[in-house]
């Protein structure tokens, strides 16, 4: 555990060392023994390794350069679509076109991508995560095809390392674990908690590049904007309806 879980790192840049067919099925296989609601394991990955695809797909991630360079690119997608048919060629009529069942799958989506991920490492492999799926979330069902109650949830680049990064900052164990119930933070515990990642070089560049008078500003005024997040709330939600979950919100 030591090596593989507290040594992560996103990689970015890959070699261009092509992944075997049967290390993947072998870490497919892995990802698939996470933890699922009810066992009904509600997801698919799709692997793109082509390049005419992976130049379709490059848009839909702000052209994030690691989508040509990785030898692999997984997207994991909720998928109700499975489960649906099989209820449906077994005359069990089924509910699952809702908020909640959407939920569901996208929990068992993130178990199983974070299961890849975690034997990918442990093979030597570089992951990262890009956090742009859902922001183009119809875009992407477009260029992988994906029918009615299917959803790309998130993103993962994999290959082999090219360079190994530093490790990212992470607040302390304190900051996140509460004993027995929630305790709400004073004033205080936020400067304490926040005060390394405050202090570290590379965000005091971010805040002096971006004009703003702390790294939080960085946060809500340029990386992730009220005006964007209601913008993709407001875009996603129509994904979700185009793809058949049916809810008034």
């Amino acid at each position: 555990m030591e090596n593989v879980l507290t040594n992560h790192r996103s990689i970015r840049k890959y070699t261009n060392k092509n992944i075997d067919k049967s290390l993947l099925d072998e870490l497919i296989q892995a990802a698939t023994c996470a933890s699922t609601t009810g066992n009904m394991q509600l997801y698919s990955i799709i692997a793109t390794e082509n390049d005419t695809i992976k130049k379709q797909l490059a848009p839909c991630h702000f052209n994030q350069p690691m989508i040509m360079n990785a030898p692999l690119v997984l997207t994991f997608c909720a998928d109700f679509n499975r489960f649906c048919k099989w209820c449906e060629q077994r005359n069990a009529k089924h509910g699952y076109d809702n908020f909640h069942s959407f939920l569901t799958a996208t929990i068992d989506t993130l178990l199983v991508a974070q299961n890849f991920c975690i034997a990918a490492e442990s093979k030597g492999l570089g992951i990262c995560y890009l956090g742009t799926t859902t922001y183009n979330a119809e875009k992407i069902i477009d260029v992988l095809n994906l029918p009615l109650f299917v959803i790309p949830i998130t993103t993962v680049t994999v290959g082999y390392p090219e360079t190994i990064p530093q490790k990212s900052d992470r607040l302390p164990t304190r900051a996140i674990l509460h004993n027995e119930c929630y305790k709400d933070y004073t004033e205080d515990d936020i400067n304490n908690f926040y005060a390394y990642k405050e202090l570290l070089p590379e965000n005091k560049k971010f805040i002096l590049e971006n004009n703003k008078t702390s790294l939080a500003q960085v946060f809500t005024d340029i990386r992730y904007t009220k005006k964007d997040n209601e913008a993709i709330t407001l875009s996603f939600i129509k994904t979700l309806k185009k793809q058949g979950f049916k809810f008034d919100f």
